[in-house]
């Protein structure tokens, strides 16, 4: 129907730029399946992705200590040098876990960490 509009109102060279595009994405509507999916079920989800409210998840606000509050101190244990940060309980078990692996398979490389091992 556009088309048909753009022939009958137009001048022949503007009416045939502007009816392939409508031409095709009418054709595109028609027959063209995107995985499977009518055409129809892409451009509805574009629409909703481009104009809907988006959720980013992987951004992380920045939380800001209180002013008064003091960072803690790092206090290092008596045992191989490992330090106890008193910032993580899990953390501190991640990183002893990796020493202790890190003895098991006998790499012993303290550039990286700035501890021997």
């Amino acid at each position: 129907g556009l088309c048909l509009i753009f022939f009958t109102l137009l001048p022949l060279y503007l009416a045939v730029v502007l009816m392939l595009p409508v031409a095709a994405f009418a054709f595109a509507l028609a027959f063209y399946k995107v995985n499977g999916r009518p055409f129809i079920v892409a451009v509805e989800h574009a629409f909703g992705y481009f104009f809907g409210s988006k959720l980013y998840l992987w951004k992380q606000r920045e939380q800001k200590a209180p002013p008064t509050a003091k960072a803690p101190a790092v206090q290092s244990s008596p045992l191989l040098g490992v330090p106890q940060l008193s910032e993580s309980r899990l953390k501190d078990l991640a990183w002893s876990l990796n020493i202790k692996d890190r003895n098991k398979m006998g790499i012993a490389d303290t550039t990286r960490t700035g501890f021997e091992i």
